[in-house]
């Protein structure tokens, strides 16, 4: 199933948690970091732990009747703290008997910095009857200036393309780190920092054959400003969006759900090449075609045939 809204729930909210599963998202990510103060990290592992068992306990995960196939419920995964203090461990070592789907990595520095969370997982998932490989990783690239700086090593780097599922990327934390006063110019749009980072995000991303995500759009209460950042997230060939409030949910799903008159164009594109095998280049409705368009037609019919 495409992965097009990731939503964020503090672990430390039982209230945020127990709405989780009703909020549509295709993964709810239950956060350890930023969105839970020091004093509560233990209490948010001990929380998030046990509404992952009681998942298990419950057949959440597996209940589905036949009926309901085409509509699974969310992933759940967990946002760690940084790989640069002693609590992501802790955090791994009290989330992983929950069997969460996978792991997002804050202020990711850079493919090598994995390592060291790659070996413990292992670990971890074979003492807690994981397949070993099943847990995934979401790396948060560009929370530092460091790691902003290392986002393109995520396209070549090898050892962790079986575990890595996707790339995402941040403002708020690089913006801080720099010293900027500003992250969008008068028009709302990125300043040409962040939309580098960006960029290169996206592009990481396809070179490493996973997700790109988009980061979040702060104002929640912004649902036009959303349709529209969103769609062009679609549009620039990115996979999803952060989310940080369920009414940003649906507007995210519909920005990265594939049109109807999209889905046309592109059955008849590959209709066409399919009935002229061997041609580079074909007419459609008035317009040059040729294989870039074919490809691009499959990959997306591809995807919804996937969902």
């Amino acid at each position: 199933m495409p992965i097009r809204s990731w939503m964020f729930v503090p672990g430390d909210s039982e209230r945020k948690m127990a709405k989780a599963p009703d909020s549509g998202a295709d993964v709810v990510i239950f956060d350890l970091e930023d969105a839970v103060a020091p004093s509560a990290k233990d209490n948010a592992r001990q929380m998030t732990r046990a509404w992952l068992e009681a998942r298990l306990n419950t057949g959440d995960a597996a209940k589905k009747s036949k009926k309901d196939a085409k509509t699974p419920g969310p992933q759940y995964w967990v946002r760690i703290n940084p790989l640069d203090t002693r609590m992501w461990q802790y955090d791994v070592e009290a989330i992983l008997p929950g069997k969460p789907d996978g792991i997002v990595v804050p202020k990711a520095k850079g493919p090598p910095q994995l390592k060291r969370l790659i070996k413990l997982l292992y670990e971890q998932e074979s003492r807690n009857g994981i397949v070993p490989g099943d847990t995934k990783l979401l790396a948060l690239v560009s929370e530092t200036a460091r790691a902003a700086n290392n986002i393109s090593a995520y396209g070549r780097a090898k050892h962790t393309t079986s575990r890595l599922a996707g790339l995402t990327w941040g403002a708020e934390d690089l913006s801080a780190a720099i010293g900027a006063s500003r992250k969008r110019d008068e028009s709302g749009v990125w300043t040409d920092l962040f939309r580098m980072v960006r960029a290169q995000t996206l592009i990481a991303a396809h070179a490493a054959g996973v997700a790109a995500v988009d980061t979040l759009h702060a104002d929640f209460r912004d649902e036009e400003g959303l349709k529209r950042v969103a769609r062009e997230a679609y549009q620039d060939g990115f996979a999803g969006m952060m989310a940080i409030h369920p009414a940003q949910v649906p507007i995210i799903n519909e920005a990265f759900t594939p049109s109807a008159e999209e889905l046309a164009e592109a059955r008849a594109i590959v209709e066409l090449f399919n009935a002229n095998p061997g041609v580079g280049a074909l007419q459609l409705d008035g317009r040059m075609i040729d294989q870039p368009h074919f490809a691009q037609a499959k990959k997306l019919l591809e995807s919804v045939s996937e969902s």
